[in-house]
């Protein structure tokens, strides 16, 4: 199963950039994307009914906000929308997808915005943690993909003296990963197949992307800990045409889960 996540710049405008051709070329079997910034009825036939996914949506409110959508080439067994949080689903932050084996979700975390403060960001890895445990409890495993507008460690992010002092790689924030990512019992499933320095998935501006430094591993599959042997590859797909995040691909050979 080769799982990708993506964060777009409005899910409109990436399909027209060819984002639905390039899934198809790298055969991905269910797409994590965040960011739609479009409610779905505003969004063309073409890019609600993808030729070679299901595609299932999870909206904003807000006008050109938000957003999360899940593709997958097997029709689910069931499609889970929202964290029962009412603040947090109003901004469509959080949908998955159900299969015999696992459940994948897309996820995308606040950043700082008119919507959102320092506070309220940290108020969502809360309610997230939270949510991360009560998963932990039942009978299933998990892939929860998406932007989480922060980065774990040093190897991380391109300069992280200077960034300790600014939102995404707060202390705080840093912290809650060494919960979810220890106590709570989830796995850095890019990190189980990818050790390499320099892996980025977000670049402030294009120019920063083309000189390929200056950036930021904000893009996370995070996994329970039964799935982690299973991870095979782990790649940055840095296409910068559907904005300025890059693709986590990890394929999982989850078939062998039943043997």
């Amino acid at each position: 199963m080769r799982i990708v996540s993506l964060h777009v710049d409005g899910l409109e405008q990436a399909v027209k950039n060819g984002l639905y051709s390039w899934l198809k070329d790298i055969d991905a079997d269910i797409v994590a994307i965040q960011n739609l910034k479009a409610k779905e009825y505003q969004l063309s036939d073409a890019v609600v009914y993808p030729d070679d996914f299901n595609a299932y949506f999870f909206d904003a409110e807000a006008d050109d906000y938000s957003g999360v959508a899940i593709l997958t080439k097997e029709i689910p067994k069931a499609i889970m929308t929202g964290l029962n949080d009412p603040l947090w689903d109003r901004q469509g932050r959080f949908i998955q997808a159900d299969f015999p084996n696992v459940s994948v979700a897309s996820v995308l975390f606040p950043a700082i915005d008119q919507f959102n403060s320092v506070d309220d960001k940290l108020a969502f890895q809360k309610v997230f943690a939270e949510h991360l445990q009560k998963t932990r409890r039942k009978r299933r495993e998990f892939v929860f993909c998406g932007n989480f507008e922060a980065a774990h460690k040093t190897v991380d992010i391109y300069d992280w003296v200077e960034a300790q002092e600014n939102p995404g790689f707060l202390p705080e924030e840093r912290a809650w990963f060494d919960q979810v990512l220890g106590p709570i019992g989830y796995v850095d499933a890019f990190r189980e197949a990818n050790f390499g320095e320099n892996q980025y998935s977000h670049w402030p501006t294009l120019e920063d992307a083309r000189r390929d430094h200056a950036g930021w591993r904000i893009d996370y599959q995070i996994c329970t800990p039964t799935i982690r042997q299973y991870v095979v590859e782990a790649k940055i797909l840095k296409n910068f045409d559907f904005g300025l995040h890059a693709a986590v691909m990890i394929e999982y050979e989850l078939d062998d889960m039943d043997d």
